[in-house]
Protein backbone atom coordinates (compact mmCIF):
# COMPACT_ATOMS: atom_id res chain seq x y z
CA UNK A 1 0.00 0.00 0.00
CA UNK A 2 1.22 3.48 -0.87
CA UNK A 3 -0.30 6.07 1.44
CA UNK A 4 2.11 8.85 0.54
CA UNK A 5 0.49 12.23 0.96
CA UNK A 6 -2.23 10.86 3.25
CA UNK A 7 -2.74 12.05 6.82
CA UNK A 8 -4.25 9.80 9.49
CA UNK A 9 -5.36 10.08 13.09
CA UNK A 10 -5.27 6.93 15.23
CA UNK A 11 -6.88 7.10 18.66
CA UNK A 12 -5.53 4.98 21.47
CA UNK A 13 -2.29 4.41 19.57
CA UNK A 14 0.28 4.66 22.34
CA UNK A 15 0.53 0.89 22.62
CA UNK A 16 -1.01 -2.41 21.55
CA UNK A 17 -3.23 -2.60 18.48
CA UNK A 18 -3.37 1.17 18.06
CA UNK A 19 0.40 1.47 17.96
CA UNK A 20 0.57 -1.32 15.38
CA UNK A 21 -2.00 0.55 13.26
CA UNK A 22 -0.09 3.85 13.49
CA UNK A 23 3.20 2.18 12.58
CA UNK A 24 1.67 0.37 9.60
CA UNK A 25 0.11 3.58 8.26
CA UNK A 26 3.38 5.47 8.70
CA UNK A 27 5.38 2.68 7.05
CA UNK A 28 3.05 2.93 4.04
CA UNK A 29 3.83 6.64 3.76
CA UNK A 30 1.07 8.36 5.74
CA UNK A 31 1.70 11.08 8.28
CA UNK A 32 0.09 10.05 11.57
CA UNK A 33 -1.33 11.83 14.59
CA UNK A 34 -0.80 9.51 17.53
CA UNK A 35 -3.33 9.81 20.32
CA UNK A 36 -3.26 8.36 23.81
CA UNK A 37 -4.57 9.35 27.21
CA UNK A 38 -0.98 8.83 28.47
CA UNK A 39 1.27 11.62 27.12
CA UNK A 40 4.41 9.54 27.66
CA UNK A 41 2.99 6.63 25.65
CA UNK A 42 2.00 8.96 22.82
CA UNK A 43 5.45 10.59 22.78
CA UNK A 44 7.20 7.20 22.80
CA UNK A 45 5.05 6.04 19.89
CA UNK A 46 5.95 9.14 17.87
CA UNK A 47 9.63 8.59 18.59
CA UNK A 48 9.36 4.95 17.43
CA UNK A 49 7.62 5.96 14.19
CA UNK A 50 10.09 8.76 13.46
CA UNK A 51 13.10 6.55 14.19
CA UNK A 52 11.82 4.23 11.45
CA UNK A 53 11.64 7.12 8.99
CA UNK A 54 7.97 7.99 9.39
CA UNK A 55 6.21 11.24 10.21
CA UNK A 56 4.11 11.58 13.35
CA UNK A 57 2.78 14.04 15.90
CA UNK A 58 1.38 13.35 19.36
CA UNK A 59 -1.94 14.58 20.73
CA UNK A 60 -2.57 13.41 24.27
CA UNK A 61 -6.28 13.41 25.07
CA UNK A 62 -8.96 11.36 26.76
CA UNK A 63 -11.31 10.73 23.86
CA UNK A 64 -15.07 10.93 24.19
CA UNK A 65 -15.71 14.65 24.14
CA UNK A 66 -16.28 16.93 21.19
CA UNK A 67 -13.35 19.04 22.39
CA UNK A 68 -10.94 16.08 22.22
CA UNK A 69 -12.20 15.06 18.77
CA UNK A 70 -11.80 18.60 17.46
CA UNK A 71 -8.28 18.79 18.90
CA UNK A 72 -7.26 15.63 17.07
CA UNK A 73 -8.49 16.90 13.72
CA UNK A 74 -6.95 20.31 14.35
CA UNK A 75 -3.59 18.75 15.16
CA UNK A 76 -3.64 16.78 11.90
CA UNK A 77 -4.48 19.87 9.85
CA UNK A 78 -2.02 22.17 11.65
CA UNK A 79 0.83 19.67 11.46
CA UNK A 80 0.26 18.11 8.05
CA UNK A 81 -2.24 20.29 6.21
CA UNK A 82 -5.17 17.90 5.84
CA UNK A 83 -6.94 14.76 7.11
CA UNK A 84 -7.64 11.67 5.03
CA UNK A 85 -8.04 8.80 7.50
CA UNK A 86 -9.64 8.53 10.94
CA UNK A 87 -8.96 5.32 12.86
CA UNK A 88 -10.83 5.03 16.17
CA UNK A 89 -9.17 2.46 18.39
CA UNK A 90 -9.15 3.87 21.93
CA UNK A 91 -10.77 1.55 24.42
CA UNK A 92 -11.27 0.62 28.04
CA UNK A 93 -12.85 -2.29 29.91
CA UNK A 94 -15.04 -2.38 33.01
CA UNK A 95 -16.16 -6.00 32.96
CA UNK A 96 -18.88 -6.99 35.43
CA UNK A 97 -21.85 -9.30 35.45
CA UNK A 98 -25.07 -7.39 34.79
CA UNK A 99 -26.24 -7.35 38.41
CA UNK A 100 -22.85 -6.05 39.58
CA UNK A 101 -22.27 -3.46 36.86
CA UNK A 102 -22.46 0.12 38.12
CA UNK A 103 -23.66 3.18 36.22
CA UNK A 104 -20.05 4.34 36.04
CA UNK A 105 -18.89 0.98 34.64
CA UNK A 106 -21.46 1.26 31.88
CA UNK A 107 -21.08 4.97 31.15
CA UNK A 108 -17.27 4.89 31.02
CA UNK A 109 -17.12 2.10 28.45
CA UNK A 110 -19.88 3.60 26.31
CA UNK A 111 -18.16 7.01 26.42
CA UNK A 112 -14.71 5.75 25.41
CA UNK A 113 -15.90 3.31 22.76
CA UNK A 114 -19.24 4.41 21.34
CA UNK A 115 -19.36 8.14 22.03
CA UNK A 116 -15.69 8.68 21.18
CA UNK A 117 -16.13 6.86 17.89
CA UNK A 118 -19.08 9.13 17.11
CA UNK A 119 -17.37 12.39 18.09
CA UNK A 120 -14.07 11.60 16.37
CA UNK A 121 -15.71 10.40 13.16
CA UNK A 122 -18.07 13.38 13.09
CA UNK A 123 -15.15 15.80 13.43
CA UNK A 124 -13.17 13.93 10.78
CA UNK A 125 -16.05 13.80 8.32
CA UNK A 126 -16.68 17.52 8.63
CA UNK A 127 -13.08 18.17 7.63
CA UNK A 128 -13.11 15.56 4.85
CA UNK A 129 -16.26 17.04 3.35
CA UNK A 130 -14.64 20.49 3.36
CA UNK A 131 -11.64 19.05 1.48
CA UNK A 132 -14.01 17.36 -1.00
CA UNK A 133 -11.48 14.65 -1.81
CA UNK A 134 -13.06 11.64 -0.11
CA UNK A 135 -11.71 9.93 2.97
CA UNK A 136 -11.49 6.76 5.02
CA UNK A 137 -13.14 5.92 8.35
CA UNK A 138 -11.82 2.78 10.07
CA UNK A 139 -13.30 1.93 13.46
CA UNK A 140 -12.66 -0.83 15.98
CA UNK A 141 -15.35 -3.44 16.43
CA UNK A 142 -15.12 -6.68 18.37
CA UNK A 143 -16.37 -10.27 18.36
CA UNK A 144 -18.21 -9.29 21.56
CA UNK A 145 -20.17 -6.71 19.63
CA UNK A 146 -21.05 -9.24 16.96
CA UNK A 147 -22.07 -12.10 19.27
CA UNK A 148 -22.16 -10.88 22.88
CA UNK A 149 -19.90 -11.98 25.72
CA UNK A 150 -20.43 -12.85 29.38
CA UNK A 151 -19.57 -9.98 31.72
CA UNK A 152 -19.45 -7.39 28.94
CA UNK A 153 -22.88 -5.78 28.73
CA UNK A 154 -21.28 -2.34 28.35
CA UNK A 155 -18.52 -3.35 25.92
CA UNK A 156 -20.69 -5.58 23.74
CA UNK A 157 -23.37 -2.88 23.53
CA UNK A 158 -20.83 -0.23 22.55
CA UNK A 159 -19.21 -2.41 19.90
CA UNK A 160 -22.58 -3.47 18.47
CA UNK A 161 -23.48 0.21 18.27
CA UNK A 162 -20.25 0.93 16.41
CA UNK A 163 -21.09 -1.74 13.82
CA UNK A 164 -24.53 -0.19 13.37
CA UNK A 165 -23.01 3.26 12.91
CA UNK A 166 -20.69 1.92 10.21
CA UNK A 167 -23.63 0.60 8.22
CA UNK A 168 -25.39 3.95 8.58
CA UNK A 169 -22.32 6.00 7.65
CA UNK A 170 -21.72 3.89 4.55
CA UNK A 171 -25.01 5.23 3.20
CA UNK A 172 -24.69 8.80 4.48
CA UNK A 173 -21.12 9.34 3.27
CA UNK A 174 -21.23 7.59 -0.10
CA UNK A 175 -21.86 10.79 -2.06
CA UNK A 176 -18.77 12.35 -0.46
CA UNK A 177 -16.60 9.35 -1.42
CA UNK A 178 -15.89 8.66 2.25
CA UNK A 179 -15.88 4.98 3.20
CA UNK A 180 -16.62 3.61 6.66
CA UNK A 181 -15.62 0.12 7.81
CA UNK A 182 -15.06 -1.73 11.08
CA UNK A 183 -12.11 -3.96 11.87
CA UNK A 184 -12.94 -6.96 14.11
CA UNK A 185 -9.52 -7.88 15.55
CA UNK A 186 -8.48 -11.02 17.38
CA UNK A 187 -4.98 -10.46 18.75
CA UNK A 188 -2.56 -11.12 21.57
CA UNK A 189 -2.70 -8.12 23.87
CA UNK A 190 -2.58 -7.42 27.59
CA UNK A 191 -6.29 -8.18 27.67
CA UNK A 192 -5.93 -11.72 26.39
CA UNK A 193 -3.69 -12.67 29.31
CA UNK A 194 -6.95 -13.01 31.25
CA UNK A 195 -8.20 -15.85 29.01
CA UNK A 196 -6.74 -19.12 30.38
CA UNK A 197 -6.48 -20.86 27.00
CA UNK A 198 -4.53 -18.00 25.47
CA UNK A 199 -2.58 -16.74 28.49
CA UNK A 200 0.44 -19.12 28.24
CA UNK A 201 0.94 -18.30 24.57
CA UNK A 202 0.53 -14.55 25.01
CA UNK A 203 3.01 -14.66 27.90
CA UNK A 204 5.56 -16.65 25.91
CA UNK A 205 5.18 -14.31 22.96
CA UNK A 206 5.72 -11.21 25.09
CA UNK A 207 8.57 -12.60 27.20
CA UNK A 208 10.52 -14.63 24.66
CA UNK A 209 9.09 -13.82 21.23
CA UNK A 210 7.83 -17.39 20.90
CA UNK A 211 5.69 -17.61 17.74
CA UNK A 212 2.05 -18.49 18.17
CA UNK A 213 1.27 -22.05 17.03
CA UNK A 214 -0.86 -22.86 13.98
CA UNK A 215 -3.59 -24.11 16.31
CA UNK A 216 -4.04 -20.47 17.31
CA UNK A 217 -3.11 -18.64 14.12
CA UNK A 218 -5.24 -20.80 11.84
CA UNK A 219 -7.60 -22.71 14.11
CA UNK A 220 -8.64 -19.73 16.22
CA UNK A 221 -7.66 -16.87 13.94
CA UNK A 222 -5.63 -15.49 16.83
CA UNK A 223 -2.44 -13.57 16.16
CA UNK A 224 -0.43 -10.46 17.03
CA UNK A 225 -1.33 -6.79 16.68
CA UNK A 226 1.02 -6.71 13.69
CA UNK A 227 -1.19 -9.33 12.00
CA UNK A 228 -4.17 -6.98 12.25
CA UNK A 229 -2.47 -3.76 11.15
CA UNK A 230 -2.25 -4.53 7.40
CA UNK A 231 -6.05 -4.58 7.21
CA UNK A 232 -6.16 -1.04 8.56
CA UNK A 233 -3.58 0.09 6.00
CA UNK A 234 -5.58 -1.55 3.22
CA UNK A 235 -8.90 0.00 4.28
CA UNK A 236 -7.16 3.39 4.45
CA UNK A 237 -5.87 3.08 0.88
CA UNK A 238 -7.19 3.92 -2.56
CA UNK A 239 -7.42 0.17 -3.20
CA UNK A 240 -10.36 0.04 -0.75
CA UNK A 241 -12.32 2.87 -2.37
CA UNK A 242 -15.19 0.52 -3.21
CA UNK A 243 -15.43 -1.12 0.23
CA UNK A 244 -17.78 0.47 2.76
CA UNK A 245 -20.24 -0.52 5.46
CA UNK A 246 -18.38 -3.74 6.21
CA UNK A 247 -17.25 -5.48 9.40
CA UNK A 248 -14.01 -7.28 8.54
CA UNK A 249 -12.43 -9.79 10.90
CA UNK A 250 -8.72 -10.50 11.04
CA UNK A 251 -6.41 -12.39 13.36
CA UNK A 252 -3.45 -14.68 12.88
CA UNK A 253 -3.74 -16.23 9.43
CA UNK A 254 -7.51 -15.66 9.11
CA UNK A 255 -9.32 -12.90 7.21
CA UNK A 256 -13.11 -12.93 7.38
CA UNK A 257 -16.21 -10.93 6.52
CA UNK A 258 -18.91 -10.72 9.19
CA UNK A 259 -22.54 -10.81 8.10
CA UNK A 260 -25.03 -8.06 8.83
CA UNK A 261 -28.01 -8.95 11.05
CA UNK A 262 -30.79 -10.42 8.94
CA UNK A 263 -33.94 -12.52 9.26
CA UNK A 264 -33.08 -16.21 9.23
CA UNK A 265 -36.58 -17.69 9.48
CA UNK A 266 -40.05 -16.31 8.72
CA UNK A 267 -43.61 -17.58 9.24
CA UNK A 268 -47.00 -16.06 8.41
CA UNK A 269 -50.49 -16.26 9.88
CA UNK A 270 -53.58 -14.93 8.16
CA UNK A 271 -54.93 -12.00 10.15
CA UNK A 272 -51.87 -11.82 12.40
CA UNK A 273 -50.50 -13.78 15.34
CA UNK A 274 -52.06 -14.49 18.73
CA UNK A 275 -49.84 -15.45 21.64
CA UNK A 276 -51.22 -19.00 21.57
CA UNK A 277 -50.58 -19.28 17.83
CA UNK A 278 -46.98 -18.16 18.33
CA UNK A 279 -46.52 -20.73 21.09
CA UNK A 280 -47.81 -23.48 18.82
CA UNK A 281 -45.82 -22.41 15.76
CA UNK A 282 -42.54 -21.50 17.45
CA UNK A 283 -40.97 -24.97 17.83
CA UNK A 284 -41.88 -26.07 14.31
CA UNK A 285 -41.24 -22.84 12.37
CA UNK A 286 -39.14 -19.79 13.23
CA UNK A 287 -37.92 -21.22 16.54
CA UNK A 288 -36.80 -24.56 15.14
CA UNK A 289 -33.13 -23.51 14.98
CA UNK A 290 -32.61 -20.52 17.29
CA UNK A 291 -29.50 -18.39 16.94
CA UNK A 292 -26.73 -19.03 19.46
CA UNK A 293 -24.99 -16.36 21.51
CA UNK A 294 -21.48 -15.66 22.68
CA UNK A 295 -17.95 -16.01 21.37
CA UNK A 296 -17.23 -19.72 20.77
CA UNK A 297 -14.82 -21.22 23.25
CA UNK A 298 -11.36 -22.01 21.80
CA UNK A 299 -11.39 -25.48 20.27
CA UNK A 300 -7.81 -26.32 21.19
CA UNK A 301 -6.46 -27.41 24.58
CA UNK A 302 -4.23 -25.10 26.56
CA UNK A 303 -1.00 -26.15 28.27
CA UNK A 304 -3.00 -27.91 30.96
CA UNK A 305 -4.81 -29.99 28.36
CA UNK A 306 -8.13 -28.51 29.39
CA UNK A 307 -10.36 -26.82 26.80
CA UNK A 308 -10.03 -23.05 26.79
CA UNK A 309 -12.47 -20.78 28.55
CA UNK A 310 -14.70 -18.62 26.38
CA UNK A 311 -13.74 -15.00 26.54
CA UNK A 312 -13.05 -11.86 24.59
CA UNK A 313 -10.00 -12.60 22.42
CA UNK A 314 -9.42 -9.10 21.16
CA UNK A 315 -7.92 -5.84 22.26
Amino acid sequence: MDLSGKVAVVTGSGRGLGLAYAKALAAAGAAVVVNDVDPDAAAAAVEEIESAGGRAEAEAADVGTTRAATALVTRAVDAFGRLDVMVTNAGVLRDRMLWKMTDDDFDTVVRVHLRATFTCVRAAVRRMREQNEGGRIVVAGSPAGQRGNVGQTNYAAAKAGIAAMVRTWAMELARDRITANAVIPVAATAMTRTIPAFAPYVGALERHGTPLPDALRKGEGFGTPEDVAPLVAFLASDAAAGITGQCVGIGGDRLALWSHPKETAVAYADGGWSADAIAAAWPVSVGRAPEDCGIPAPSFAGESGEPGKSGEPAR
